[in-house]
């Protein structure tokens, strides 16, 4: 079925260039159970309260409203007829038909989650776009601590990961916000606190970094390069605790790169959107993600995107997905987009505080133009 019977997609006549998807990740190759499928439509990393079903969200009913379309069914058809159509076409298939009716451009995708997983040129070529790589730096750490010997090579080692991992990707993230928290010490940790700090955790012999040296050792190394540095902000899985993912936590951080030239995007900020617009605001180097707010927020997607425009300055707010394993979520991140931002724009112009020409502008740049000159990508 066209793209725009389901008003997303290439189609879709709102006027948007194709969407530059700064953050996402990689879908599952293979057709995931009932369970499973319902399980991505959470943060949570439990199953669901007896009786209950992690379709009966937000995210569950924006899925069942954008997606049967796509797949020749009616929209708001039940989950189990869904869930059969999907098999009967397959995960190929299905990821294909999904994927090409986001209307995305552009996917910058974070290769740090374990799975059988689509990387960037897979993921890309699956949606008619073009991929580029994000790199995790705890996960590049951890992969470096495991061929190392001694302190001394593992700190090489980092170093030298980040000064590779640069020349091809398109920016670095960091999850300090699950290993530690955002309180990190805004001055760079000394040489000989990176070595003591790699001595113990090479000692403990557990793989997971959450030493907050060699974290903020990690962003010191990321920042030097220049590449965008990505950091999760705001709400997640209960892996981490929601009162230390505070952008605000991150202030003094942002005062110690402010004059680097490199600049830091506060990924999903959700429910500290606020306080993420204030520090966009304030700071020329920082910006803020709305991605993962919209989808878990569906039909409230309009009142946060609003909240978001509040106090952002325009050019410093960026379209993502984040979506992760299920190709329905880059439908439902980018139709939610689409539908929360035609809302606002289109109040705002009803009621004569913008002009059309304007509202057709800061659409165009968040959804594609600010992540482009952000990240200096082409215009493919």
């Amino acid at each position: 079925m066209p793209a725009e019977v389901a008003g997303v997609g290439p189609g879709a006549a709102d006027g948007l260039p194709p969407l530059v998807d700064h953050h996402c990740h990689g879908v599952l190759r293979y057709e995931p159970d009932p369970g499973t499928f319902a399980a991505y439509l959470t943060e949570s990393d439990r199953p669901p309260a007896t009786g209950t079903t992690f379709f009966d969200t937000q995210a569950g009913f924006a899925v069942r409203r954008w997606c049967p379309p796509l797949l020749g069914l009616p929209a708001h058809c039940p989950p189990d007829r869904y869930l059969a159509r999907r098999r009967d076409l397959g995960p190929d298939e299905t990821r294909r038909r999904l994927l090409r009716a986001t209307g995305i451009g552009a996917y910058l995708l974070d290769t740090g989650l374990p799975g059988d997983l689509t990387g960037p040129a897979e993921t890309a070529g699956d949606g008619g776009g073009t991929g580029y790589e994000v790199v995790r730096l705890e996960t590049l750490a951890e992969r470096t601590a495991a061929g190392a010997r001694d302190a001394e090579e593992l700190t090489d080692g980092l170093a030298r990961a980040v000064r590779d991992a640069a020349r091809t990707a398109v920016a670095f993230k960091t999850v300090a916000a699950y290993r530690h928290g955002l309180a990190l010490d805004p001055v760079p940790p000394a040489p000989g606190a990176v070595h003591s700090a790699g001595r113990s955790w090479m000692a403990a012999g557990t793989p997971r970094l959450t030493d907050p040296v060699l974290l903020r050792h990690l962003i010191e190394l990321a920042v030097a390069t220049g590449r965008p540095l990505q950091l999760h902000t705001g709400f997640g899985d209960p892996d981490l605790r929601l009162d230390h993912a505070d952008p605000a936590l991150l202030t003094g951080l942002v005062r110690a790169t402010a004059d680097t030239g490199t600049d830091l995007v506060l990924l999903h900020c959700y429910p500290y959107h606020r306080q993420a617009a204030y520090l966009a605001s304030v700071f020329p180097h920082v910006y803020a993600d709305i991605g993962l707010t919209l989808s878990h927020t569906g039909s409230r997607a309009a009142a946060v995107l609003a909240e978001f425009l509040e106090l952002a300055p325009f050019g410093k707010l960026l379209f993502s997905t984040d979506a992760y394993g299920l190709p329905e979520l880059y439908v439902v991140g980018s139709a939610l987009f689409r539908t929360a931002l035609a809302a606002v724009l289109g109040d705002w112009t009803a009621c004569g505080a913008w002009s059309a020409d304007d509202a057709r502008r800061v659409g165009a740049m968040i959804a594609a133009d600010n992540a482009r000159r952000v990240y200096g990508l082409s215009g493919d």
